[in-house]
């Protein structure tokens, strides 16, 4: 009984290393940006010579991502893309994006992601995270906030045969709708050299005598026109015009004091992409190519406010032609950006392997199936209310309780039966003649005549059946030590048969109440599990209907966690039960078994007492 007490002495113990796993486990969990989310995975912006070199300031910019089943599980996420989430380095600020495509059938979407303060010469990391197939909330995507205040117009020509929408949030949409066609990015334009798209004034385009001025645009010419228009913006005698001179491109300034245009340089290829941009600033333009410089002027931007087209000259006269291709994303801002901005802008838009090395995105990190927050079990962790926590928490210490009983008695049961099954061999030959143990020698009755050395001695004191010879013993020695006849004329009356008897009885009891104890907590794990659970469960029910009733909110998203989560109480009270049932079923047969081997020996042991000390007859 030593061993079994020792076994409970440490629960307290167990309990406290359940305790800290459980908190281990919760603090591994939580390291995810938001456990409701299962797949993340990594985006590295490599600005350094491993990736694209861009060793000028870049700033705050929009970053694209092109996702496909390549580096993107289309399955795993929502059908509209509304599970994803973007995060910061310190995987816990949000960062702003908005999706121009997302196909989920054909495995294709672009997402624009602004991403702070870029790192010139270096690498910047931040998340991407996806796969909450519960309910992640309404899109969150924001395509005003993907671009600073100073970007005042952002056309990714994604309507089809509808006006070009303004994605910058300043409203410039377009006059008129052009002809859309599969582009670069998504969707684009087909400008077919006499039909512009107009562009309308608005305070947000106005440019400032000496005004500082961004521009950029996608452009794939079909031939290597000359003196093509691309973009125009007239205002009386001012006027700012983007072309290309047989594959050379431009940018023309027109104000009282004449027309400049920007040197020539290298001609670009008809029919492949180009990224065409120029910075206006104090009395120097730049035209960049591809994201680098291409040519310079020194000259400074007129004031405009009129109209704008894409794809023909608004001058009247105007020697000009329109320009024949596609275009796509239209970019302008009111300020003139850094160089490494341009280049940046060029070559994470770009889809050749240029794109790829600067912004990488890694494999998909995902948390274990139970824990994530779109499994079964992640739902219903998040949907436990209070009560029900406190009623899982409680089943739980019933769980460690039984688990510690049946582990201890079974253990105690078996040094039990080895050790009666041991007394028992060596009970058959000293029950041919009990009265080998009635001289009063102590350690030869402890030891059945000298049967049992000192250490198995001490192994049988937790064999029932030999505490109860013990008694036997200790009984006859009593009274044969009292009596003065020689040992062959010993007796005992059927009165002292009797008292030894009792005195067998009184130790069988005392020996069923200590194989008996503690038995109790597996009846109360039992009877007592299932309904601390159905408790939780209907509390746990009521608390999801009043909630629902409280936000008028009536549907099955909003009803099934909870009650999913309330009946987890009632599944713990039965993992509780259920197991304790078969334990206490187990466990009280060998007790019975163990109890009648006691009452067979106690008989016999009895019957050899009458045998061997009766009165002799002349």
């Amino acid at each position: 009984m030593t061993y079994f007490k020792s076994k409970l002495a440490k629960l307290p113990f167990v309990v406290l290393i359940g305790v800290l796993a459980t908190l281990l486990c919760g603090g591994t969990a939580h390291a995810w940006w938001n456990g409701e989310w299962s797949i993340r995975k990594k985006i590295v912006i490599d600005a350094s010579s491993a990736g694209v070199a861009i060793n000028d300031p870049i700033g705050t910019a929009p970053v694209l991502l092109r996702l496909h089943d390549g580096n993107f599980q289309f399955q795993a996420a929502k059908d509209d893309g509304s599970d994803i989430r973007f995060v910061a380095a310190d995987d816990k600020t949000l960062l702003t994006y908005h999706i121009e495509k997302y196909d989920s059938l054909l495995s294709e979407a672009y997402v624009w992601v602004k991403v702070p303060d870029l790192k010139p010469g270096g690498q910047t990391t931040i998340w991407m995270y996806y796969g909450n197939s519960g309910n992640p909330g309404a899109k969150v995507d924001d395509t005003k906030g993907t671009y600073d205040a100073d970007t005042a117009l952002v056309y990714h020509f994604t309507e089809h045969n509808a006006p070009a929408a303004d994605f910058s949030g300043h409203n410039n949409t377009a006059k008129n709708a052009g002809a859309s066609v599969d582009a670069f990015i998504g969707s684009g334009l087909r400008l077919a050299g006499h039909v512009p798209v107009t562009i309308p004034k608005s305070p947000t385009l106005a440019v400032q005598q000496g005004g500082a001025w961004t521009w950029s645009l996608w452009i794939k010419p079909a031939s290597l026109q000359p003196n093509a228009v691309i973009f125009s913006s007239r205002d009386a005698s001012a006027g700012l015009v983007v072309g290309i001179d047989k594959g050379s491109p431009f940018v023309e300034v027109s104000s009282a004091n004449g027309t400049q245009r920007t040197p020539a340089g290298n001609p670009i290829a008809a029919g492949g992409w180009h990224h065409i941009a120029f910075t206006a600033a104090a009395s120097k333009l730049t035209v960049y190519v591809d994201g680098d410089a291409f040519a310079t002027l020194n000259v400074s931007l007129p004031a405009l406010n009129a109209d704008m087209t894409l794809g023909a000259d608004t001058a009247t006269g105007s020697a000009l032609t329109g320009f024949i291709g596609d275009i796509d994303e239209l970019e302008i801002s009111r300020v003139a950006r850094p160089p490494g901005f341009v280049k940046f802008a060029s070559a994470s838009q770009d889809g050749s392997d240029k794109a790829n090395k600067l912004v990488g995105v890694g494999q998909d990190e995902q948390t274990s199936s139970w824990l994530s927050g779109n499994s079964t079990f992640g739902i219903l962790i998040r949907s436990l209310t209070p009560d029900g926590w406190a009623v899982i928490a409680l089943l739980s210490v019933m769980a460690v309780v039984s688990w510690t009983v049946m582990i201890t008695k079974n253990n105690y049961l078996n040094i039990n039966a080895k050790g009666n099954e041991r007394f028992m061999k060596a009970w058959q030959q000293i029950s041919m003649d009990l009265t080998a143990l009635d001289d009063g020698d102590p350690d030869k009755a402890k030891s059945i005549g000298g049967q049992l050395d000192n250490k198995t001695q001490r192994y049988m004191r937790h064999a029932c059946i030999y505490r109860i010879y013990h008694i036997g013993v200790e009984e006859i020695r009593h009274r044969m030590t009292k009596s003065s006849s020689a040992p062959g004329d010993r007796v005992l009356s059927a009165q002292s048969i009797q008292a030894i008897r009792a005195s067998l009885d009184g130790g069988m009891v005392r020996e069923t109440q200590r194989l008996n104890k503690l038995m109790v907590f597996l009846t109360i794990a039992i009877s007592g599990g299932p309904f601390l659970g159905l408790l939780g469960t209907v509390v746990g029910v009521m608390i999801t209907f009043a909630a629902i009733a409280a936000a008028g909110d009536v549907n099955v998203n909003a009803i099934a966690p909870g009650i999913a989560a309330a009946l987890l109480a009632t599944v713990a009270g039965l993992a509780v039960a259920i197991p304790a049932l078969f334990g206490y079923n187990y466990l009280i047969s060998r007790i019975k078994e163990t109890t009648s081997d006691m009452h067979v020996f106690a008989d016999e042991f009895v019957t050899k007492l009458a045998e061997f000390y009766r009165p002799r007859v002349d």
